[in-house]
């Protein structure tokens, strides 16, 4: 079966027009979810996707920002209705660092009432993960390791797909040049680019630790990725956002550059 990314959103951490950047990981008929976003709207896509959430058991959340934790707890009483009512089996693993480990478990008791929170306390599973530590999820080994962000810790990962090509996925932090040994010669990386370098006056991408799309191709430029997604942006151009993106990546950047749009399916050659 081709591996397939699933965008449920590709924004940055206040889009209004977009969903915060999230994604999903098809193996076979699982899949594996990739941080969830800030609010409700993700089970909204889930459901234009047409993808049960008795098909997710396993969710990894990189680091403790609102636009990707607070989507959980919209999932979790969503998943704890289903339990309920005999429409959600198994356990639901969380993988994450103990910071976001620290905060879904300070969180969650005081948001439902008594009877969700016990059965949120019975089928939920908060896995802390340590730098460089490598898990078997939905058949496929990953490793996740920090990123040496700058504000609050943030892990990404990397795992080998079935055709034997490796995914890199970084956070949504510019991407830290400790980390270039790492992620040279990869087939696929995952790296956030907040705007067009052009508009970087009106978005400010530097003061909060993001990229420009020059600044993330430029950075590459030398590494030899194959592919490059980008996400995590600004949302005033969803209409050309693709084309324009993609025509500024290439001045800067050799290889495939992939522009997602939410609800897009990057299908893994």
């Amino acid at each position: 079966m081709m591996q397939k990314i699933i965008m449920l959103g590709t924004g940055h951490g206040f889009v209004y027009n977009c969903y915060n950047t999230c994604f999903l990981l098809q193996n076979d008929d699982e899949y594996f979810l990739i941080d969830t976003g800030g609010s409700a709207h993700i089970v909204q896509n889930l459901e234009k996707l047409n993808i049960n959430l008795n098909k997710i058991h396993n969710i990894f959340i990189s680091h403790s920002h609102t636009d990707h934790i607070l989507g959980l707890f919209w999932l979790l009483k969503r998943i704890t209705g289903m339990v309920l009512s005999g429409k959600y089996d198994e356990k639901l693993n969380i993988y994450c660092n103990d910071e976001v480990a620290n905060a879904i478990k300070n969180i969650y008791p005081n948001l439902f009432p008594d009877v969700y929170v016990e059965e949120i306390d019975r089928y939920l599973k908060v896995i802390v993960l340590q730098n460089n530590e490598t898990k078997k999820i939905t058949n496929r080994k990953y490793t996740f390791f920090d990123v040496m962000a700058s504000k609050n810790k943030l892990y990404g990962f990397e795992t080998i797909l079935d055709n034997n090509k490796k995914l890199v996925f970084l956070g949504d932090e510019t991407c830290n040049p400790l980390l270039y040994d790492r992620i040279k010669n990869s087939d696929y990386v995952m790296h956030e680019a907040f705007c067009l370098d052009s508009e970087q006056d009106i978005f400010k991408p530097y003061e909060k630790k993001h990229s420009t799309v020059k600044s993330v191709c430029e950075n590459f430029a030398n590494l030899n990725i194959k592919n490059l997604i980008l996400y995590h942006t600004e949302d005033t151009h969803l209409v050309n956002r693709k084309e324009l993106y993609t025509k500024e990546a290439q001045k800067y950047f050799n290889g495939n550059v992939i522009v997602p749009n939410d609800l897009e399916i990057i299908e893994i050659n």
